[in-house]
């Protein structure tokens, strides 16, 4: 693995790299107010697979620094952000994998950019139907710095895991997401509150395959499974058991994102 700080749209942006430079290149990218560790066990294995592997903080999350306007409530800001990462790492063709906002931001770049080799949109729809309420997340701005913010964080994280997800492994998971900047998250989540893409969908030409997990509260499976049929050939695979963060609650799920590229860039081949 290396990482560096890079000087991008106005800030540094840190970022991860594992693989071989020349290797088929995914970017990874993490949910609200979380930041690129949620890819930790999976980067790793992925790059030992054969793929060069970008995992971005967002900017405000983790390490980068924040945007120059303050905390982002447009997710096609991110994926412009995205796209420059792109350009300037000089990546050429890459598949995009991401979750929740990630999936979204991912959904975002299909429609923005023809160079892609694959998205895969994990926990992600075309739009959420206005859930959660814009003006109640509005309000809670004005509460996000209350101490019990962290625990929210961590009872809300275990109430959206699946049900075949082992007790301990959920813990960490909770654990490591009450890490959360509270303004930044909660603009994430306005962002993926009013992000709409339904009439952009039809125009995604690299191949895609959206993902969610029957466990996953804060989605419809009927709205991802509308998303994936309005995009031409996508796919969309229902997970049994697992809820919001597919990445983080299947061991090994280095092997089943494999898979997924592989069919995916296949397709594109």
């Amino acid at each position: 693995m290396r990482a560096d700080y890079l000087p991008l749209a106005g800030g540094l942006a840190f970022v991860e790299q594992h693989g071989e430079d020349d290797a088929p290149p995914v970017l990874c990218l993490h949910t609200a107010g979380q930041s690129g560790v949620q890819w930790r066990h999976v980067a790793p294995a992925l790059a030992a697979r054969g793929y060069r592997v970008v995992v971005p903080d967002l900017p405000g999350h983790g390490r980068s620094e924040p945007a120059p306007g303050g905390p982002v409530t447009d997710l096609g800001a991110y994926a412009a952000w995205c796209l420059a990462l792109i350009e300037r790492l000089g990546l050429d063709r890459p598949a995009v994998v991401g979750c929740s906002i990630g999936g979204k931001i991912a959904l975002d770049i299909a429609v923005k950019s023809e160079g892609l080799s694959a998205v895969v949109a994990m926990a992600a729809d075309a739009h959420t139907g206005g859930r959660p309420s814009v003006r109640g997340l509005r309000r809670e701005l004005s509460d996000v710095a209350a101490p019990s913010r962290t625990d929210r964080t961590h009872l809300g994280t275990l109430a959206v895991v699946g049900r075949d997800v082992p007790r301990e492994r959920a813990e960490l998971i909770a654990t490591m997401h009450r890490r959360e900047d509270p303004a930044v998250s909660t603009s994430d989540l306005l962002g993926w509150a009013t992000h709409d893409l339904r009439d952009a969908l039809p125009s995604i030409t690299c191949p895609a395959h959206l993902v969610v997990g029957d466990d996953d509260l804060w989605l419809d499976v009927a709205r991802v499974r509308a998303a994936a049929a309005a995009i031409p050939g996508a796919r969309c695979t229902v997970l049994e058991g697992i809820g919001h963060y597919p990445m983080e609650e299947i061991a090994d799920f280095d092997a089943v994102l494999d898979g997924w590229l592989t069919e995916l860039t296949a397709a594109t081949a």
